[in-house]
């Protein structure tokens, strides 16, 4: 009997991995060690909640928007499609999405994640590739409620507008971004990705799979 298939796509989280200039480091420590005196190990976690895998909250970037512990989930879990637009930095626009789109016949599932490194960075990269504001526009046009990419943001790194942003928010989508889309091949999946419930937060890292659909 055939059975579904899982793709960790959530990259590891680690002291020393590459964060957003600026933002905080991940540091790690023992807070209680296993010893003669203590049953228990507990660490000590200090991170960004843009941390590896993430969902922005629209708190993140509207002044009175949502935190991510209080958006609804249903986007985050469901039906999926995984498009590969390798080498589209700066800037993936509407047409290029469109020409891999027409690749992969059928509707457009309410998920849609974009692959578009070759490799994902273990260093730093301010020049990932960003998204076209009419890109999103057309997305939500058609439907989709969710869009993930492999790259740390849709806006360029040097984005003082945020446009991309801004056009999720106007159809009302959710953004998961860092995806670790390498080993993923273009089709279509069970997408599962729930942020945290962090009540008053901009962020929250999410353990992201994809499952293979058996086929009816």
């Amino acid at each position: 009997m055939e059975s579904t298939m899982l793709y960790d796509i959530s990259p590891p989280l680690y002291a020393g991995m590459p964060v957003w200039p600026g933002d905080t480091p991940l540091q790690e420590s023992p807070a209680w060690q296993l010893d003669a005196h203590c049953p228990v190990n507990v660490a000590r976690l200090t991170l960004s909640p843009h941390s590896g895998a993430h969902a922005d909250a629209p708190l993140h970037y509207q002044a009175d928007g949502l935190p991510i512990g209080r958006v609804d989930l249903d986007a985050y879990l469901g039906p999926c499609r995984v498009v590969h637009c390798l080498d589209a930095a700066p800037l993936l626009t509407l047409l290029r999405l469109q020409q891999a789109l027409a690749d992969q016949p059928g509707p457009l599932p309410p998920r849609l994640l974009i692959r578009c490194y070759r490799q994902f960075p273990q260093q730093w990269d301010a020049g990932f590739c960003a998204m076209n504001p009419a890109l999103i526009h057309w997305l939500g046009q058609q439907g989709v409620r969710l869009i993930g990419v492999d790259t740390a943001s849709l806006d360029a790194a040097d984005s003082k507008t945020l446009d991309a942003h801004h056009a999720v928010a106007h159809h009302g989508m959710a953004i998961l971004e860092n995806l670790w889309l390498d080993e993923t091949p273009p089709g279509d999946y069970e997408l599962i990705a729930l942020p945290l419930k962090l009540i008053n937060l901009d962020a929250s890292p999410v353990r992201a799979v994809l499952r293979t659909i058996l086929p009816r």
